[in-house]
């Protein structure tokens, strides 16, 4: 193969990777224009009354900071403000911290979740979220993650959304902490992908069962509806279950509504590089229903806006090394790699700028890239074999 027959390779695939940057960052921009965006409430609704249920597994890392969170809300007036910890078998010291918590606060509960029923199969937090929502009795149902955290008036200022747009289920996007190189390298090209595969302004106008979504670290039911659908124990094997919840909604002709909370909450979704990749190929092949092509697809347009244009400045210099000779498919090569570095620089700035996706490490965007890559090829393999698909330890695996 000739020098020449490679640059021309070489450039084929910038150019392609050219217009899937533009593609993505157009649409992207487009999704983040169009989120609603959940804003302090002026004031508590009144006669507030809100249960909120944290399932919790091993969750001793997480759980003291996520109480205390939650008790900064401010809720004046509030005829019900309950929060039960569903402690999930947790083989850590989630339920004694758990207990210490409820002992000194009188609002705070702390559940021993029952093992799972014989001959049934209960998938993640499922079968906890069931427990718990038996025992809560406000007109609101909120269900976070352990590592979620809230401001002082994120709770407020969700019921005051849900209320205002009469919302059956109201969910929130939140913001995503990073901490661990891993996270900075994945997390941005994940969050940046989910808002463009669910775009808020489709799931808010459409009533359409494929276009509903919701993020699970923050899920605000209005009770009746939540019984209505039949909440988390209509859905007891769904591992990607805050999707499925809010298909539920829409199978039923309920009100479903997100929001961007990112100034109100936010999330750590994992500590390690080992947690984060068993949790996204956990997920990431069932976010698209276990579209094959789709998930192909998705795999190579991250490919070509992430890695591409860092092949095309490695190739550029490596030319400019070998290369003694003038030649148009060098020429070309130069070009097309100054465009699409320049065109994804804008796109990080643009991501930036709008939600605060952060700039550190960009510049390593092509590993981050090609771990996603990796993340969505090994998430077919394990969802359609069972082989290492597992969720803090436990499998997913149909038994």
């Amino acid at each position: 193969m000739g020098w020449n027959t490679v640059m021309l390779g070489l450039d084929g695939g910038l150019g392609v990777a050219l217009v899937a940057i533009a593609a993505f960052t157009w649409k992207l921009t487009q999704s983040l224009k169009a989120a609603p965006r959940l804003q302090p409430a002026a004031a508590a609704p009144p006669e507030a009354s809100v249960d909120v249920i944290i399932p919790a597994y091993n969750e001793a890392e997480n759980i003291r900071a996520c109480i205390e969170a939650v008790l900064t809300t401010a809720l004046p007036g509030a005829k019900h403000f309950e929060v039960w910890i569903a402690d999930d078998q947790s083989t850590d010291a989630t339920g004694s911290i758990a207990a210490e918590l409820a002992a000194q606060h009188a609002n705070i509960h702390h559940l021993t979740v029952p093992p799972r029923p014989a001959g049934e199969v209960w998938h993640g937090k499922n079968w906890a979220c069931a427990h718990a929502a038996q025992f809560a009795e406000g007109d609101y149902l909120l269900f976070i993650d352990a590592d979620v955290r809230l401001s002082a008036g994120a709770i407020p200022a969700a019921l005051a959304e849900a209320q205002a747009h009469r919302a059956d289920l109201l969910s929130c996007a939140p913001n995503i902490i990073i901490s661990c190189f891993s996270e900075w390298l994945v997390q941005p090209i994940m969050m940046s992908t989910i808002a463009i595969a669910y775009d808020f302004q489709a799931i808010n106008d459409s009533t359409a069962v494929d276009d509903a979504f919701a993020a699970g670290p923050f899920m605000l039911f209005r009770r009746a509806a939540y019984d209505a659908i039949g909440g988390h124990a209509a859905i007891p094997n769904a591992i990607v279950e805050d999707v499925e919840l809010a298909r539920q909604v829409r199978r039923h002709q309920l009100a479903l509504r997100y929001v961007l909370g990112i100034d109100l909450l936010g999330v750590r979704m994992y500590s390690s590089f080992g947690t984060l990749w068993e949790g996204w190929t956990k997920n990431y092949y069932l976010g698209t229903e276990e579209n094959l092509p789709l998930t192909l697809l998705s795999a190579f347009t991250i490919a070509m806006v992430f890695v591409m244009p860092w092949v095309g400045l490695l190739a550029s210099l490596i030319a400019l090394l070998l290369s003694s000779e003038f030649s148009w498919p060098t020429a070309i090569l130069y070009g097309l790699t100054a465009l699409t570095l320049g065109a994804y620089g804008l796109l990080r700035w643009l991501s930036y700028r709008q939600v605060g996706v952060p700039l550190r490490y960009w510049w390593l965007s092509s590993v981050g890239g090609l771990i996603v890559v990796a993340i969505a090829l090994v998430s077919i393999v394990k969802t359609k074999t069972g082989w290492g698909w597992t969720w803090r330890g436990r499998s997913l695996k149909a038994s």
